[in-house]
């Protein structure tokens, strides 16, 4: 907490009138039993091919002249870069590679698109060149002992400036390339191994940058600027206390820095940070998330995306009315596209990614004179329809403890009845920082539509409900957090649909973690476990993860010596004795963050005690799976040892008693 003081005199050097904005959200259902099943006619039963064959669209960026967007998608089965007319059409594949991509941005000459590339999922990145005319692809930093992700082009085209991390270190520096002779200069070292610099930001002048200095634990941050000529770095945002600040763009007039913080309120709110005198504008006072977006070329308005309790819009802002007014877009996740702008030069019209539950992310454009958006990519294919799909519903319940509210999405299969003969999977994200979201979800929809529940709790530690909600799981891993997981499944059961013998429990990442935390710590509750490249092993897990990682590790969980007793507890590898549910573990062989070992380690102590477990390691995959065929394999082994070891009744595809 900033100190009174500090406080004080930070809102006396901003008052303003804030931008006024709605911050209502859908009524949450707080009763289980008011959850209903939706009679859908003549409803296909899906599989999993047709839900993975779904195009994934990544990253996104505007050609100078505004006729093209680059975009990332896995069309091909790969996460590749392709070409698509800005008024909608074919869209053509620009780049050809067995690995996937990521981050395309686009120099201002449009001579080169400049996109990150790793190596099966080893997050060992490099910065790709590749000519949007000929397809000629370079490998500008060629270096295996580091990783290089976030390019962002000088305004004369000549240099990148990037991130960078060594393969045996914690703390990402800021380094700028020249794109004719490949010299690297460095414009941060040295930089404590707590901390570590990212997102640098290019003055349209091209004489300073702007980039974010990050604690490793996620909960300190500060925007620095780095003047080019002398390679002098300034903190612009000093302050008391723990609070964050992202850098998001900087003004065309280069005066002001537009950022991300949670220090007005706790939660995060739209600023814009004087350069000169450091003084904070706020534009915004918020109690949901917001998330500082871009300036307009003539830097007349700005945008902001606003998560409202799991579902979010864009919002455009005019600098001199200081008005702000949401984008005329679909429900369900809306936010910027665009590598650095979502603005086309001339700024008339916005590039943006809309999402929901029946539809994956797909790329809009919006035409300001018009008010109205066009779709110009099509990720839903192979026959499937909107319709046939299930709208989750938002659900509150309270932590057992009384001091939260916890927010989760509850999916319902259409056509079933309330006869309590159906399984249900609590569905947890990773992160922790994270969010379940009304987002599409394939595996979620695929399993859904086989007659199975699913409730997604945003359990505290996630992001998404203020900095109190995100920090209330520090030092306490699978403790308070993992009742908030075990009461989504007791909240569901009581919804009238569910057996009770039949609930499972599933998550990657860190949700991988609590899954088997679940198991071994409330083993009568479940009927099936499927943890996906989770850690079950404090002690190896920091061992053997990558340094930056094991920084967030140290900090969240503290010293593994002093603290010996809680690492042993909160370790679920310590307790597999416990288990009574069968176990499907997933797992990439290059997994940095979560190593195969970890889902080795619960396979072997399972079958030495006679338990029930399958383990699957994808060999050319990381923390995730990007290859569509091994998606595919994934996802049809989670669904068939389910359908085994916890069938449900029927699949929902028509109305059965």
């Amino acid at each position: 907490m900033k100190l009174l003081f500090s406080v004080i005199f930070l809102f006396m050097t901003t008052l303003t009138v804030l931008a006024q904005q709605p911050t209502a959200t859908l009524q949450a259902i707080t009763d289980p039993t008011k959850l209903e099943s939706k009679t859908v006619p003549d409803m296909q039963s899906f599989s999993i091919d047709k839900l993975y064959m779904t195009r994934a669209i990544g990253g996104s960026a505007w050609s100078p002249g505004g006729k093209q967007v680059a975009f990332i998608a896995n069309i091909s089965g790969r996460n590749n870069l392709w070409l698509v007319p800005a008024t909608g059409g074919w869209p053509m594949q620009l780049t050809i590679s067995d690995q996937r991509q990521s981050q395309p941005t686009w120099s201002p000459d449009g001579n080169w698109i400049a996109y990150t590339s790793d190596h099966d999922g080893d997050e060992q990145w490099d910065i790709f060149l590749v000519s949007p005319k000929t397809g000629e692809v370079t490998n500008l930093t060629l270096s295996p002992e580091s990783a290089e992700v976030e390019p962002a082009w000088s305004p004369d085209s000549k240099q990148l400036a990037y991130a960078t991390k060594p393969k045996t270190g914690s703390s990402c520096e800021i380094e700028l390339i020249d794109i004719a002779t490949h010299h690297v200069r460095p414009l941060t070292k040295d930089t404590p191994k707590e901390l570590s610099n990212h997102n640098p930001i290019f003055s349209r002048d091209g004489k300073f940058i702007v980039y974010t200095q990050s604690h490793a634990d996620g909960k300190d941050s500060n925007v620095l600027m780095v003047d080019l000529a002398s390679g002098q770095s300034t903190n612009l945002t000093p302050h008391d206390g723990r609070h964050n600040y992202f850098a998001s763009d900087i003004a065309p007039d280069g005066k002001t820095v537009l950022i991300t913080s949670d220090a007005r309120n706790e939660y995060n709110n739209v600023a814009l940070v004087d350069i000169g005198t450091k003084k904070i504008d706020w534009l915004t006072d918020e109690k949901w998330e917001l998330s500082a977006g871009s300036f307009a070329p003539d830097g007349k308005s700005l945008t902001w995306d606003a998560n409202v309790d799991g579902r979010s819009d864009i919002y455009l802002y005019d600098v001199a009315q200081r008005h702000a007014e949401a984008l005329p877009a679909k429900p369900g996740l809306n936010f910027d596209g665009g590598d650095r702008t979502p603005f086309t030069r001339d700024g008339s019209r916005l590039l943006y990614f809309h999402n929901s539950s029946g539809a994956p992310t797909d790329l809009w454009v919006y035409d300001r004179a018009s008010r109205e958006s066009q779709q110009i990519t099509h990720a839903l294919v192979a026959g499937l329809r909107s319709s046939d799909m299930v709208e989750p519903y938002l659900v509150h319940y309270p932590s057992r403890d009384g001091k939260w509210t916890i927010s989760a999405f509850a999916y319902v299969p259409n056509n079933i009845q309330r006869n309590g003969k159906f399984p249900a999977i609590v569905y947890i994200h990773g992160g922790p920082a994270a969010q379940s979201v009304d987002s599409f979800n394939r595996f979620i929809q695929y399993i859904v539509n086989q007659g199975y529940l699913v409730i997604a709790p945003n359990y505290r530690g996630s992001t998404g409900y203020g900095k109190a909600f995100t920090d209330a799981n520090l030092g306490d891993a699978g403790g308070q957090e993992l009742n908030d997981v075990l009461d989504a499944g007791e909240w569901i059961k009581k919804s009238g649909f569910v057996d009770p013998q039949k609930l499972i429990v599933m998550g990657g990442s860190y949700g991988g973690y609590l899954s088997m935390m679940a198991v071994t710590k409330a083993p009568e509750m479940w009927a099936a476990g499927v943890p996906i490249v989770p850690f079950v092993n404090w002690f190896t897990e920091i061992a053997n993860e990558d340094p930056s990682l094991r920084e967030y590790d140290l900090a969240t969980m503290g010293d593994p010596v002093k603290n010996k007793a809680l690492y042993e507890d909160r370790s679920p590898i310590n307790f597999v004795d416990q288990i009574k549910a069968p176990l499907l573990l997933l797992a990439g062989g290059n997994d940095p963050r979560c190593p195969a070992e970890e889902s080795q380690q619960v396979a072997e102590a399972v079958k030495k005690r006679g338990g029930i477990v399958q383990v699957k390691i994808y060999k050319d995959e990381g923390h995730g799976f990007s290859r569509v065929e091994n998606q595919i394999d994934a996802y049809q082994r989670v669904s068939d040892f389910l359908k085994v070891r916890v069938p449900s009744p029927g699949c929902g595809c028509s109305v059965y008693e």
